[in-house]
């Protein structure tokens, strides 16, 4: 068997491999990134809470799975005591969320998070909000099926 010289070889890896970019480019140009904005999501109110308005971003309350919950809580506007199934991790996107964790309102216990801060509440920790300050808008994650059972 007659080897090939080795610079016809190293061409020929050469060639392959900018091949293999060049294609790996060409795959990856191909794939865009589709954002989802918070105007074409589906906002509800509870009607417990009129203060409030949700939208599911990503899975659904019931569906397994991870998820991503917006939530726009009006000036002054509250969600009661209430507990989930599952551990909550929410981070604020504007304004100042309060916080207060335990069966009954008590303003005098409250944690001032705001804009670029996360809070968690663990699975089945009776906790309440409080858009005290002005306008707030919050993500909650984590894994469903989830649920809000108010206390009240």
């Amino acid at each position: 068997m007659k080897r090939a010289p080795m610079r016809t070889s190293m061409i020929a890896l050469t060639a392959a491999m900018l091949g293999g970019f060049v294609l790996s480019g060409f795959v990856a140009a191909q794939v865009q990134p589709q954002p989802l904005l918070p105007e074409q999501a589906s906002w509800f109110s509870p009607p417990a809470v009129p203060a409030l308005r949700a939208a599911w971003l990503v899975g659904a309350e019931q569906a397994a799975g991870p998820y991503l919950l917006r939530v726009r809580l009006v000036a002054g506007g509250r969600f009661p005591p209430h507990t989930h199934p599952d551990t909550r991790y929410t981070t604020v996107l504007s304004g100042t969320l309060y916080v207060g964790f335990g069966e009954r309102v008590d303003e005098t216990a409250v944690v001032a998070v705001p804009a670029g801060a996360i809070y968690e509440a663990p699975a089945g920790v009776p906790h309440w909000v409080w858009a005290k300050d002005g306008d707030v808008e919050y993500q909650e994650s984590g894994v469903a099926p989830t649920a809000t059972r108010l206390l009240r």
